[in-house]
């Protein structure tokens, strides 16, 4: 037998149910049948006390023995009486226990058939209905004694009883007992039928109503053998308990899901950057090695050599250091994100100080390129006043302005565009290059990603470590801003610099 802890929750809910009705059959027939055999005693004793108080008021006509009765109980009569109240024994008891009986009144009952009366006093139990076995047989027998009247023991006395009788009037319980036990077993009959039909009925029923919850176990199994798109049938009503319980689990798998998509698209950018990390490391370490080498084996003769030699050392080990310095931007602008402590020191800023200056320095460094500053999408330029660190968003521009310089050919227009629009602060680098396609511009914000097939580096030798751009999104973001690129092959581009506008202070 499994114990309740090892069924199944079809089982557990079929047994509380079976077990509440046959707890509630049980009591509902024990009380019924208590109250039907009640009801039969108490009419037996009854019928028994108002004959036996008849009988006691009846003179007799002979003296004993035997006793005969008055008219008023000739055998006819008695008949009539006894069928009448359901009475099958009528005798009269003496003080001395002795029972005087008449035959005619018994029906063809005999004294060895009737009430056992033995060691009966009819004065310790006058008037009082009591239980009394049979003389032969196991029948039970309700019993009443009601002393003669003084009125009639003197009359009784003149015919030979004795003061002190009494009138016994009995009834057997056979016909009662008979009816509450046929109650009680159509009771059983009917209970058990009712318990099996409820069982039965009840199997089906809790099965219906527990699918949907094998459902939700078919698609938590699914789930388990690693397949996240999974989602719970949300074939119940939302107000109900199943309804809920599929949505909150839908929400709670849609979040799963998208927690380890992220994970999983983390882990791919982390090996992505880890890999680009050590081919960006890789190259001017082995242009380092690779010049000592040429100095260790004899290679540089002349101190001009030398001298060349060591400033392509020193350009690979800036590289090194501006990477280094790069990376630990990065990984402190993260952290900011995730909550910890500020990458930046912010003051109040006008970035039409940053545009100017940015327009100055993309005429220094190609005086042949034509070069404007306007305000945002070409208007007039415009103050826009912004609460920012001054210094890494002056790193922002001059990376967005060197970028349209080193991948557009020379004498390309740019223009510099800084304003307010729609309550935003605006600072745009246009240029009228090559432009990009929309795979190159969806990605040109990713670490050490390079487009140099896509914009060509006029001029420029390959180099850098992909960071720029990437480092401008970071920090742009970290200013609670963000970057803008509207591009197209043979358009030009248009990074556009966004940022929350500065708030006046009251007063």
């Amino acid at each position: 037998m499994k114990l309740p802890g090892a069924m199944s929750l079809r089982a557990r809910l079929l047994l509380i149910a079976v077990g509440l009705l046959a707890v509630s059959l049980v009591a509902g027939n024990t009380v019924a049948i208590g109250a039907l055999e009640r009801q039969q005693i108490n009419r037996i004793d009854e019928q028994l006390e108002s004959l036996a108080e008849l009988l006691a008021l009846a003179p007799y006509a002979e003296s004993v023995p035997p006793v005969r009765p008055s008219p008023a109980l000739e055998p006819v009569v008695a008949d009539q009486l006894t069928g009448l109240l359901g009475v099958s024994y009528i005798a009269y008891l003496l003080p001395d226990g002795t029972v005087i009986r008449d035959e005619a009144l018994l029906g063809g009952l005999t004294a060895a058939t009737g009430p056992e009366l033995a060691g009966v006093d009819p004065t310790g139990v006058a008037g009082e209905v009591f239980d009394a076995g049979s003389v032969a047989g196991d029948d039970l027998w309700r019993v009443v004694v009601v002393p003669l009247q003084p009125s009639r023991e003197t009359v009784g006395q003149e015919h030979g009883l004795p003061a002190g009788a009494g009138v016994v009037v009995a009834a057997s319980r056979a016909e009662a007992d008979a009816t509450v036990a046929q109650l009680r077993r159509t009771m059983l009959v009917v209970g058990g039928v009712l318990v099996a039909v409820l069982a039965i009925v009840g199997w089906f029923a809790v099965g219906a109503g527990l699918r949907p919850l094998r459902r939700i176990e078919a698609t938590a199994g699914a789930i388990a053998a690693g397949d996240l798109t999974q989602r719970v049938p949300q074939r119940a009503g939302p107000g109900t308990e199943v309804g809920r319980l599929s949505a909150a689990l839908n929400g709670m798998l849609g979040q799963l899901e998208r927690a380890f998509a992220a994970r999983a698209e983390s882990e791919s950018r982390m090996r992505r950057f880890v890999a680009d990390v050590s081919h960006e490391l890789r190259t001017p370490l082995f242009g380092i090695r690779g010049f000592t080498e040429l100095y260790r084996m004899g290679g540089l003769p002349e101190r001009s050599d030398v001298d060349r030699t060591m400033g392509r050392i020193e350009r690979e080990a800036s590289r090194l250091a501006q990477l280094a310095e790069d990376l630990l931007l990065l990984a402190r602008l993260d952290e900011e994100a995730a909550g910890g402590p500020p990458a930046l020191l912010r003051a109040p800023m006008d970035l039409r100080t940053v545009a100017a200056d940015a327009y100055h320095d993309l005429r220094g460094l190609d005086p042949s390129r034509p070069v404007t500053l306007t305000g945002p999408g070409g208007g007039p330029a415009g103050s826009a006043p912004v609460s920012a660190d001054e210094a890494r968003l002056r790193q922002v521009v001059v990376n967005l302005a060197g970028n349209a310089v080193a991948h557009t050919p020379a004498g390309t227009p740019v223009r510099v565009g800084v304003g307010v629009a729609d309550g935003i602060a605006v600072l745009e680098i246009a240029d009228q290059g090559p432009g990009m396609t929309a795979e190159v511009a969806g990605r040109v914000f990713d670490r050490f990603y390079r487009a140099d097939n896509s914009r060509t580096r006029e001029g420029v030798p390959a180099g850098g470590g992909g960071l720029g751009l990437s480092i401008a999104w970071s920090l742009v973001a970290a200013h609670g801003g963000r970057i803008e690129l509207a591009t197209a092959p043979g358009e030009g581009a248009i990074f556009r610099l966004l940022l929350p506008l500065e708030r006046a202070t009251p007063g």
